[in-house]
């Protein structure tokens, strides 16, 4: 009998433990993975560029708005350019919260790298990890920013971050065909 009375007495505690480590593993998939200016740097060899600024006006905020679904926002977006390469650093909510994420374009109007910097969301960290923005790498868009060339599988769980990165991929694409075209 008191054999099983101690494993009465033991059970929730172990049940508490195992929700607090569940709890704690979910809290810490937010965070910064890499700051924005280290992102920059990384992409330049240590060698960035002075910042230049895009003004979101006029073709340029019609477009944004159709490939996001809604207005951006901020009027102003920073890049970094040497060459015809261009380097992005864009925000997009997931679900509630704003997901930040590096991109470099390269001069054949692809994606060379795609990297979560910053991930404030509760679900949908995996977006973070190498397996799934490996999968952009090399993707044009197509059919007016509208989507992109290869196909990206979803996240089960993260299906909101996932179409955040989309979104923010193509953007990127949409961005770097504009600086190219001036």
């Amino acid at each position: 009998m008191k054999k099983s009375r101690s494993v009465q007495i033991h059970l929730p505690h172990i049940v508490i433990c195992l929700i607090a480590l569940a709890w704690l593993s979910l809290a810490s998939a937010k965070g910064v993975y890499q700051e924005p200016e280290d992102f920059i740097a990384e992409a330049f060899g240590g060698n960035a560029p002075e910042a230049e600024r895009i003004f979101v006006k006029g073709e340029l905020k019609k477009q944004i708005k159709e490939i996001l679904g809604k207005r951006y926002k901020s009027i102003k977006i920073p890049y970094w350019q040497d060459g015809d390469r261009t380097v992005w650093i864009l925000d997009e909510i997931g679900k509630d919260l704003p997901i930040t994420t590096g991109f470099i374009i390269n001069n054949g109007g692809q994606i060379e790298r795609v990297k979560v910097l910053i991930f404030r969301e509760s679900r949908g960290w995996e977006v973070r990890h190498d397996f799934f923005t490996d999968q952009f790498l090399g993707l044009k868009a197509k059919n007016n920013y509208k989507k992109l060339d290869g196909r990206v599988e979803n996240v089960t769980g993260a299906t909101l971050s996932v179409n955040a990165i989309k979104k923010l991929s193509r953007m990127a694409l949409y961005l770097h065909s504009h600086v190219q075209q001036q």
